[in-house]
């Protein structure tokens, strides 16, 4: 099999066209809808490509704030990785996709089609932009991290730069299509770069990362009084506790009358019991 083409995500004709759309286009408007803090840049002097920046997914915000958050020179030929399922299955939602984020498509369903891809953009020194979680999440809960990442950078050498953002699930929750009025404010924490330790396998360093963005989160979110993770859990467990209560509630008046029905049954059982 042949190796796939990579030459768009780093030649100028496109490269230029990325830097309109996302200098000119995207930042400004996420800029002035939303109130943006960024953090933790220092641990970005020492960064260079090939890396692979990993986040907390909750919001389609997310990949545009890191996008407008990183520096230039970090930014450039930044490829972002995207469900092939969706956002590559027709040229309209391609196009858009590949213009502001340079984005490659990655199989939600582990299919080896496409699995390569990552790992020949790491060798062309092309950084990425991966959520490990996988999907975005529907309640601003984290899920745990999927160790594909990971093993792209055991595998490849390659640091892996962890993010964490928070308030861009209120920002724009699922299901919306546009921010929330009144430039809700969304911080956007740059952590320091990490590699896997002697030894650690790919899931061990996923959990690891994953262990340390739900850190950054969490100390950010309650510097600025806004839900830690443990809040967002918290708020699933109670709405999945409240709806199977709403459920049972539904079940109890059918249970009566089927417990009247066999009542005349277990009588007559009774009865023949007591006569033999």
């Amino acid at each position: 099999m042949s190796e796939p083409k990579t030459n768009r995500y780093t030649s100028a004709g496109p490269g230029t066209a990325r830097f309109v759309a996302q200098h000119l286009v995207m930042k400004p408007y996420m800029w002035s809808a939303l109130t943006v803090h960024i953090h933790g840049r220092r641990n970005l002097d020492s960064v260079k490509a090939p890396f692979i920046a990993v986040a907390n997914h909750s919001s389609h915000v997310d990949a545009p704030l890191i996008f407008g958050g990183l520096p230039r020179r970090l930014s450039k030929n930044l490829s972002a990785g995207a469900a092939s399922d969706y956002f590559f299955q027709s040229w309209y939602k391609a196009l858009p996709t590949t213009l502001f984020f340079n984005s490659f498509p990655v199989e939600r369903q582990g299919s080896r089609g496409r699995r390569g891809m990552a790992g020949v953009l790491l060798n062309e020194s092309v950084p990425l932009l991966i959520f490990p979680e996988g999907t975005r999440s529907r309640t601003g809960a984290m899920a745990r991290f999927t160790a594909g990442a990971f093993a792209l950078s055991i595998s490849r050498n390659a640091p892996i730069l962890p993010i964490a953002l928070v308030g861009a699930y209120a920002a724009m929750p699922y299901g919306a299509t546009v921010p929330v009025t009144g430039r809700p404010p969304v911080h956007l924490v740059f952590g320091r770069p990490l590699r896997a330790a002697p030894g650690e396998i790919a899931h061990q360093f996923a959990e690891r990362v994953s262990r340390y963005v739900v850190e950054m989160h969490d100390a950010t979110a309650r510097a600025y009084g806004m839900p830690t993770q443990a809040d967002f859990h918290r708020a699933v467990a109670l709405r999945t506790a409240a709806a199977e209560r709403v459920s049972q509630d539904r079940q109890e008046p059918l249970e009566q009358p089927v417990a009247e029905l066999i009542k005349p049954q277990m009588v007559e059982v009774e009865r023949h019991a007591e006569a033999g």
